[in-house]
């Protein structure tokens, strides 16, 4: 078959997004509500605001804005994970990063799948942040030994999917019919089962370990647990919600609120309590489960390994002061141990890049390509007008705050420490292959931007950016 008949990548994974959307909003009415929002708010903001308007347009944001960033599943086996990864290859998705919530409590290590090219999450930016559990931190060997059994049992995936990811990787390719196959066939892994494979007593054995161990292992597959719209404006959302009858997490996780967002800002609201079927020695027995939400998202600029390390250590020390894990009765007092340290981080775009704390998309302006003999450093060609730039997007994630979501939603028992338990190379095995560094992914799209930028005024491209 000739490869111009293939669906690119791009549109199958935007195909998937927008499915994913819809079926997610007919099982969880309420996300519905929460999108709707978000729309208002994002309205309402872009029409105060103009000129972020006008820099969302120069860097394609407002495009892709009302789009879902990204969702998040939880698997049990490292088969699971490694036919996941072939998924999402499908949809030009690759595991970008490595995260380790377990630290924060969650027995789990992660990625997130997603488009790395500048025009492919242009087209769209969806992303699958995908946990593997970690079964051996079960101290019941007993509890860990049923765990092990029943997800060894089970099969996420129907076998239509399979078939296609072969063709897809045999072929190169898969052609419009067999596109939407996929997408149809994908949506089935993701789906919500209102019946558990376990009984009700092992539920909440399993529960007792912790809650997210029995969302995983007592379900037929692994359900998409939350989608997450993109605001510009997450504290007035959260201060809405309760409005629209949604009922909003206690703080908003990451940095405070800022001039110049940084990174990436999320809240939630709580999830929701659901009837399930369990599987008992007399018949059904009717019991319920708590997994899935609705999220919101804010990004800001990617900061720089020299950023996340400041970012780190100024997080570190609101999180120390605090003394505890952030909750509905210490929020106020959070936010203002946040607010408080996050003042030794500049908050202005300027700083931020020639101080070298955060990533920026440079290019010609129509002045600079009008001059004629130009001269100067990169400095220089700012300050005359000749080059402009914009914050680079943060695209990925930051585990502490993709622990406090899974916390708010999980119960208390979820605040468990798994102290120095860190397996990267585990995880990396059971994927099938590397993850990305998404550090260097930005540095390379600075980089890029840079070179094209000075090439078309003209201007070696041998003075770095500050």
């Amino acid at each position: 078959m000739s490869m111009s008949n293939f669906v690119s990548p791009d549109r199958i994974r935007a195909d998937f997004s927008r499915a994913m959307s819809a079926m997610y909003q007919s099982e969880v009415p309420l996300y519905g509500d929460l999108i709707q929002l978000v729309s208002d708010v994002n309205a309402s903001t872009l029409e105060a605001q103009p000129q972020l308007a006008e820099a969302l347009g120069f860097t394609g944001e407002l495009d892709r804005l009302s789009l879902e960033r990204h969702g998040a599943i939880r698997v049990g086996t490292a088969y699971e994970l490694a036919i996941l990864a072939r998924l999402f290859a499908v949809m030009g998705m690759q595991p970008v990063g490595y995260y380790d919530l377990t630290p924060a409590g969650v027995p789990v290590h992660s990625t997130a799948f997603r488009a790395v090219d500048e025009e492919a999450l242009r087209v769209s930016p969806f992303r699958v942040f995908t946990s593997l559990l970690r079964l051996e931190l079960i101290e019941d060997l007993e509890l860990r030994k049923f765990a092990h059994a029943t997800l060894a049992v089970r099969q996420i995936f129907t076998l239509g999917v399979l078939d296609l990811i072969a063709q897809f990787e045999r072929d190169g390719g898969l052609d419009e019919q067999a596109a939407q196959e996929f997408v149809a066939q994908a949506l089935e892994t993701f789906r919500w089962h209102g019946a558990a494979t376990v009984s009700l007593a092992d539920y909440k054995r399993l529960d007792g370990a912790h809650r997210l161990i029995a969302d995983v292992v007592a379900f037929k597959g692994p359900h998409i647990n939350h989608l997450t719209p993109r605001t510009l404006d997450i504290d007035k959302v959260q201060a809405d919600m309760p409005a629209r009858g949604i009922t909003p997490k206690a703080i908003i996780e990451g940095p405070p609120r800022r001039r110049c967002p940084i990174l990436l800002r999320q809240t939630s609201f709580k999830a929701l309590d659901e009837s399930i079927d369990y599987i008992g020695e007399q018949g059904v027995e009717q019991g319920s489960h708590s997994a899935r939400f609705g999220e919101i998202e804010q990004r800001g600029v990617a900061l720089t390994p020299k950023g996340r390390a400041l970012y780190d250590q100024l997080l570190g020390e609101a999180r120390k002061a605090l003394g505890g894990f952030p909750s509905e009765a210490n929020a106020r007092r959070y936010e203002g141990l946040l607010a408080s340290a996050f003042e030794a981080f500049p908050d202005d775009y300027p700083s931020l890049r020639k101080e070298q704390l955060a990533f920026f998309r440079y290019r010609a302006t129509a002045a600079g390509l009008a001059a004629s003999s130009l001269l100067g450093d990169i400095e220089g060609l700012i300050g005359a007008g000749y080059l402009a730039c914009e914050p680079l997007v943060y695209e990925d994630f930051l585990p502490v705050s993709a622990a406090g979501i899974f916390q708010s939603n999980l119960g208390d028992n979820a605040q468990v420490h798994y102290a120095g338990q860190s397996n990267r190379d585990v995880f990396i095995e059971a994927l099938g292959r590397q993850t990305l560094d998404e550090l260097e992914l930005y540095a390379r799209i600075q980089a890029s931007s840079l070179e094209r930028a000075l090439s078309a005024l003209g201007v070696s491209s041998g003075t770095d950016a500050a």
